[in-house]
């Protein structure tokens, strides 16, 4: 089994590393799990799927588990959620839904912050193995840093190409449910203005419509 000073040590060396997928497929194997997914647990939405920063879950099985995630967010209320905070919850799969061979019908879920915003890590477990509880705690520490160190970096690439603090605030508004003429309201400026501000933001992220702009916002934890 992964030591935690080795551990510790390679993702050391990921730190610059655009990719989610090799920070997490070591800290996959680091708690016994057999695969991961990384969702925002703190804008859950009708978009579903692009809450899914990463994963390496059959795909099939994402869409199914995304229906739970998100009743699962809706069924509990603020203080649930930040007191389940890095407490290892263990669940299991209806009969129904097909998993790959050797995996368990129990999953775990993990809840953790990351600056301001939460996260869910989620992992599907071999069958009949014994796994840590004390490693799948310290799996959502490390989650945590990877994302930190991961928005620290996107934060800064994104402010050098030029979104501006109002094209920041309108996306966030947009990602709030606001329409056009809320948005508006809120910033003291007229609707037009808004409605500008949004089509830069979609043209600086290369993104067709409002939908594509939030999808994109919550993938770089720019909201």
């Amino acid at each position: 089994m992964m030591s935690r000073e080795f551990l510790l040590t390679r993702l050391s060396r990921m730190t610059d590393a655009c990719s989610l997928s090799m920070p997490f497929d070591l800290v996959t194997e680091y708690c016994g799990a057999s695969a991961y997914l990384v969702a925002r647990y703190d804008m859950v939405s009708d978009q579903r799927l692009d809450n899914v920063l990463s994963s390496n879950w059959p795909f099939d099985l994402v869409r199914q588990i995304d229906e739970e995630l998100h009743a699962s967010y809706h069924r509990s209320n603020e203080l649930e959620k930040c007191m389940s905070a890095l407490q290892p919850a263990f669940a299991f799969f209806s009969d129904e839904i097909l998993l790959p061979e050797g995996v368990s019908r129990q999953y775990c879920s993990l809840i953790f912050n990351a600056g301001r915003s939460r996260y869910i890590l989620l992992l599907l477990m071999p069958d009949q193995t014994a796994h840590s509880s004390q490693r799948v705690m310290e799996a959502g520490l490390l989650s945590g840093y990877i994302l930190s160190m991961r928005t620290a970096r996107k934060v800064q690439m994104d402010r050098e190409m030029d979104l501006t603090e109002r094209e920041l605030e309108c996306i966030y508004w947009i990602a709030e449910g606001k329409t056009s003429d809320e948005i508006a309201m809120i910033l003291g400026i007229s609707k037009n203005t808004i409605n500008n501000y949004i089509t830069s933001v979609m043209r600086k992220t290369a993104t067709k419509n409002r939908s594509e702009a939030i999808a994109y916002a919550v993938r770089n934890n720019l909201v």
